[in-house]
Formats: C-alpha cells, sequence, structure tokens
C-alpha cells in the first residue's frame, strides 16, 4: 500500500496511478493529503504567489434544451422566465465590467434550439469591434458540439468560424462528470464525455487555450471522479492545452437531485488529490464561489495556487440559493491574510502590466 509520505513529487517520482490515488483517498486523512498537495505545489510555483483575474460571467441566454437535473438556472424553450440578451443589453453588462477593472468576459448560455452560428458570430464580431481590450472566454464545449450537429459541420469548422469571430479562449464547463454512465443519468441530452474531450482536443490544436473543470458531490462515486482525472491528465499529455483545473462542488439546492451538499472537508481532501494526481495542469483554482471565502482561504494550503474570478456577475450557482460575491478589494485582502502575495493574471497566468 502507498503511504502518505512516500508522495513526494519531482523529477525523480513517477505520477501517481488511478490505483494509488484511490488508495490515498481511503488511507491518507485531509490534513495528510494537504500537506502533500501543498508542498507540490510549491515545487510547481516556489514563489508564494496566488493569482486571480477580474471578469464577469455573463449568460446571453438561459434557455436551453438539455434540461440537465443538476442545473436551477435554465428554463426551457417557451418558458416566461427564458430570455437572450441583445446586443444593447450584452453592451452594457461589458462596460460595466470595464468600468470595474475587468478585462475578460466568460460567455455562457444553453443549448438553445433557434439560435443559428451566425447569433454567435454577430455576437463576438459586434464584442471584439466595441471592446477590443476585452477578453472572450466563451462556450462550454456542449455548446460547441450543439452547434455542430445543429449545422452538420465539424466540431473544427465550428471552432475555426467562431474564433475568425473573435473567441479567445474556451471554459471547461459542460464537463460535470466525463463519465457516460453517469451523464446519461443527470445530463442525457448533453454531449458525451468522448466529445467534450474531442471538442478541447481540437481547440488545442487550433492554438486556443482552456481550463477543465469537475463538478462532484451528486450521483458519482470516488473511481468516478478519479476517471474524470485520468482523461483530463491523457489530453494534457497530448495537447498541453488546459491552463488550470477548477473542481467545484455540486450545490442541491432547487435541482432535481436529492442528496446532501459534500462537506467543505471533502472539498478540500479532493482539491488535495486532484492537485497531487494532474501533475502536468500547472494550476489548480479555489472554489470560493460555491465554498465562500473562508474555506476558499483554506484552498489556498491544500494544493491551490489561484483564487479564481472576481465573479462580477454570476447566475448559475446563485440559482441554487448560493450566493457569496467578493469585490477585487476583498479577493486581495484575503489572499494576503493566508501569507501569499496577490496578482493578476489574463486566462493563460500571464501576468497583467504593474503585476511582474
Amino acid at each position: 500500500m502507498i503511504q502518505p509520505d512516500q508522495i513526494v513529487q519531482g523529477e525523480d517520482m513517477s505520477r501517481i496511478t488511478v490505483s494509488e490515488a484511490l488508495e490515498l483517498w481511503n488511507d491518507a486523512n485531509l490534513f495528510e493529503l494537504g500537506q502533500k498537495a501543498h508542498a507540490f505545489r510549491f515545487q510547481l510555483h516556489p514563489e508564494p504567489i496566488v493569482t486571480y483575474i477580474v471578469d464577469r460571467n455573463i449568460n446571453y441566454t438561459n434557455i436551453c434544451i438539455s434540461g440537465c437535473k443538476f442545473c436551477a438556472f435554465y428554463a426551457p424553450p417557451g418558458s416566461q422566465k427564458g430570455y437572450v440578451l441583445s446586443l444593447e443589453q450584452l453592451s452594457k453588462k461589458v462596460e460595466e465590467t470595464i468600468k470595474l477593472g475587468g478585462y475578460q468576459i466568460l460567455l455562457q448560455g444553453g443549448m438553445h434550439p433557434d439560435l443559428d452560428l451566425n447569433f454567435y458570430e454577430n455576437m463576438l464580431k459586434f464584442l471584439k469591434k466595441n471592446y477590443p481590450q476585452v477578453a472572450i472566454h466563451g462556450f462550454s464545449p456542449p455548446e460547441i458540439s450543439f452547434l455542430s450537429q445543429k449545422h452538420n459541420l465539424s466540431i473544427k469548422d465550428v471552432l475555426k468560424k467562431l474564433i475568425d469571430a473573435g473567441l479567445d479562449s474556451i471554459p471547461g464547463g459542460g464537463a460535470e462528470i466525463l463519465v457516460d454512465n453517469i451523464r446519461q443519468r443527470i445530463s442525457p441530452r448533453k454531449c458525451d464525455a468522448s466529445t467534450w474531450l474531442k471538442v478541447m482536443e481540437q481547440a488545442h490544436l487550433l492554438g486556443l487555450k482552456t481550463t477543465a473543470t469537475m463538478m462532484f458531490g451528486h450521483i458519482e462515486t470516488i473511481e468516478d471522479r478519479l476517471e474524470h482525472l485520468q482523461k483530463i491528465r491523457e489530453l494534457q499529455d497530448k495537447t498541453g492545452g488546459f491552463t488550470a483545473f477548477i473542481p467545484w462542488t455540486f450545490q442541491p439546492r432547487n435541482t432535481l437531485i436529492s442528496t446532501e451538499e459534500v462537506s467543505s472537508v471533502e472539498y478540500l481532501k479532493f482539491l488535495a488529490l486532484s492537485r497531487l494526481f494532474l501533475d502536468n495542469i500547472a494550476n489548480i483554482q479555489a472554489s470560493w464561489v460555491t465554498q465562500g471565502p473562508k474555506v476558499g482561504q483554506m484552498a489556498l494550503f491544500w494544493g491551490a495556487n489561484d483564487f479564481g474570478s472576481t465573479m462580477i456577475e454570476e447566475n448559475v450557482v446563485k440559482a441554487t440559493g448560493v450566493s457569496f460575491r467578493l469585490p477585487e478589494d476583498k479577493i486581495r485582502e484575503i489572499i494576503s491574510r493566508a501569507g501569499f502575495i496577490p496578482k493578476k493574471r489574463l486566462m493563460d497566468y500571464t501576468l497583467i502590466e504593474g503585476e511582474k
């Protein structure tokens, strides 16, 4: 059996296997895993810097045919609660973001049956023409896969059109758990695991950087989580296109999945295991949006080196009744009080001018 004190990753250590990770999960306690993850974090990032980004999540629509059981945000087609942002409304949100010091938007919606590829291209072109200084981090793999099927185009062709229109990078949304028997039970109309990975691989081959995520704590097992991590690690070995991994916990309120929310202890323990397992992804992000600022601060000692986004606007988690908000000055204070140096970054983790 592998012992926690044997996990000292470096140039002379082979990476942790799935079976070894499972043994660690079962046998190591919260503090043992945290200690090892924190040590490995400093092997990767020797300076005591914690990064963050100033951006805004903009949901251009909430209309979606996916009907995911874990989602409290979407509205089905025809719902009076459904909306599609006009360019004028979108413009107002971007201008507010810029005034608050933002320099990126996370643009996501749903699988809207009536929006074609021209809508997406025009939205991107409008943003790039009017706000060229704002990076567009947009459209999760399920959205891109949906457009591919809708227009009978290859994933590569859809991505090229979006890139030509102004897309800068892709978020890791829609991953949930990259195990098909889980996906079929919680999001049966969404793309399967192999398609999610295919979108990301093709994006990387076209020069886009992306993030990877995991939503855990619903119906999956620890074995399912480790299969997810293995698939992410294998693709990263192949392309090197993931800039960060972001694990966050399922929020059950107002959803169709009845379960207890994962504890902060389990969140931190799995965060640490993710840091140890994903030896080829440089950055691990703390999820203060679901865990709150205090646990987010603790995550900086359990393997995380990034505090994520200021989240000027966030709607999806908020729909579950969980709503934490942190302005930039508070994020910097939280990082500093933990003994780290806060630094603003771009999506690719380049420090912005003045932060170097």
